[in-house]
């Protein structure tokens, strides 16, 4: 797969843009703030319906503007398509694929795959829970709809959970009748999470070892979760373990939602022991190993993007990184940087194929 054209209109400080990439390398170099992100998010956007960065659709739409379009070319397993993208204040966002609207934007996770790697990846190491649960979600989804479902369908089930322990329900009926709806979501999305925890172990390792160098470190990905105890648990079991103590916080306890990924350095706790270059590493190693996993699961390469990602490595790891995202595994590829070092020895590795566009106050300048 691959994104032939790009056409932007007041999305984020682009007020317009309109680019023919290449195939293979497209390089953005440009100070900080000069929009070369929001580039990048754009085409996050094409693929997933939201902004990275986690803002609601309002904050994407250009100062003093009241709508915003994003457009996109693409070919896909040989056949051309076009998506394009509209918002606009006070109205729902809407998606078109081939001029069709989608009346569910969740039916069009996975159909794009892409893989996003930022400076805001140190979140999965030093963040919450929430956003380790966030990346595997994102993932999953893209590969099996099925997951997708089954996450909706729990997450409904929990917020009606919620609302009853919030208005002090009494009744065992009503919590019988949405815990049976969140244990069947529940089972999938615990099976589902465990196998791909696992798959993705492996692969992660080879990278990791593959950027860091043969210097003994270890890292490992171990899935932690309430329905792993064994013995037969169920949620339905768990919930009602957990009853009284939910009453009286006023929320579920137990359950997927509360699960989480620890990953490890040498048997440590990375978030607690990891330095800057190692974390960095580590959250490249889980990105690129993504990659390979989506590959093989959805039969396409997705697409590559590497925002702003050699910042505080060593020459070595940088070298290292250029020599894995340029080699024949990898599809197309999009990348940001402040030094245009970087970005010509990157070029250099493609033969030839490449486009770079130097960023100022949201315009895009070919280089």
């Amino acid at each position: 797969m691959r994104l032939n054209e790009l056409s932007l209109n007041n999305f984020k400080n682009i007020p317009e843009a309109r680019l023919e990439l290449s195939g293979k390398v497209n390089g953005f170099l440009g100070n900080n703030g000069m929009g070369k992100s929001n580039l990048l998010d754009a085409v996050y956007f094409l693929s997933f319906c939201k902004s990275f960065s986690g803002v609601n659709d309002r904050m994407l739409i250009r100062r003093g503007e009241e709508w915003a379009i994003v457009k996109g070319r693409y070919e896909r397993k040989g056949i051309d398509e076009e998506l394009v993208m509209g918002m606009g204040a006070g109205r729902r966002k809407s998606l078109k694929r081939g001029g069709k609207e989608y009346q569910r934007l969740s039916a069009h996770i996975g159909a794009f795959p892409l893989v996003m790697v930022a400076p805001q990846d140190i979140d999965l190491i030093r963040g919450s829970g929430e956003e380790r649960r966030r990346w595997m979600d994102m993932v999953i989804s893209q590969s099996d709809p099925q997951y997708l479902d089954a996450l909706i369908r729990y997450n409904k089930g929990l917020e009606q959970r919620n609302r009853l322990l919030r208005d002090g329900c009494v009744d065992p009926a009503l919590y019988s009748a949405v815990e049976v709806m969140m244990e069947m979501s529940a089972d999938y999305l615990h099976r589902a999470r465990a196998g791909w925890v696992e798959s993705l172990t492996g692969i992660f390792d080879r990278y990791y070892t593959a950027i860091a160098g043969e210097d003994g470190e270890h890292v490992a990905l171990r899935y932690e979760s309430h329905l792993s105890r064994g013995g037969g648990v169920t949620l339905g079991t768990l919930m009602d373990e957990a009853r009284r103590h939910d009453e009286i916080v006023k929320h579920t306890s137990v359950g997927p939602h509360r699960d989480d990924i620890e990953m490890e350095l040498d048997g440590m706790p990375m978030r607690r022991t990891g330095s800057q270059g190692q974390c960095k590493t580590f959250t490249i190693a889980l990105r690129l190993a993504q990659y390979d996993f989506l590959r093989e699961a959805t039969g396409m390469r997705p697409l590559l993007l590497l925002d702003d990602i050699f910042d505080k490595l060593d020459a070595t790891r940088v070298e290292r990184i250029m020599g894995l995202v340029t080699g024949e595994g990898f599809g197309q590829i999009f990348v940001t940087d402040t030094n245009r070092t970087h970005l010509d020895e990157i070029m250099a590795r493609t033969g030839g194929d490449y486009r770079l566009w130097r960023v100022e106050k949201g315009g895009f300048t070919p280089l």
